[in-house]
């Protein structure tokens, strides 16, 4: 239940931050509505999932993932260009959070 948890968490926080894009500085109602819901949702249910998960997996996973995510929205929705540096730090990230939970971060 920990892991369903987190990645509802990762996918809010996901949401919140493409919202915070369109917010414009927060001076777009709808996409700053849409932000803290997503931010409150996601720090929500991360809180839940550290009943379960040790807070060192937890973190790692939420945070490695959304950002991982975050510059996959950006570079196929946003226009933002992909580098070889953004794509070797994607890479990185990813290969951090399993190192982690390789490692016995649980």
């Amino acid at each position: 239940m920990g892991y369903a948890l987190l990645a509802g968490a990762i996918a809010a926080e996901v949401v919140g931050t493409t919202a915070m894009k369109y917010s414009e500085g927060f001076t777009r109602l709808w996409p700053s509505v849409v932000t803290v819901a997503g931010y409150l949702v996601a720090f929500a249910l991360l809180a839940q999932t550290l009943r379960t998960l040790s807070v060192g997996t937890a973190y790692a996973i939420w945070s490695g993932v959304g950002t991982a995510a975050i510059a996959v929205i950006g570079t196929m929705f946003m226009g933002e260009g992909l580098t070889v540096a953004k794509a070797g730090g994607i890479a990185l990230i990813i290969a951090g959070v399993v190192v982690l939970n390789l490692g016995g971060a649980h």
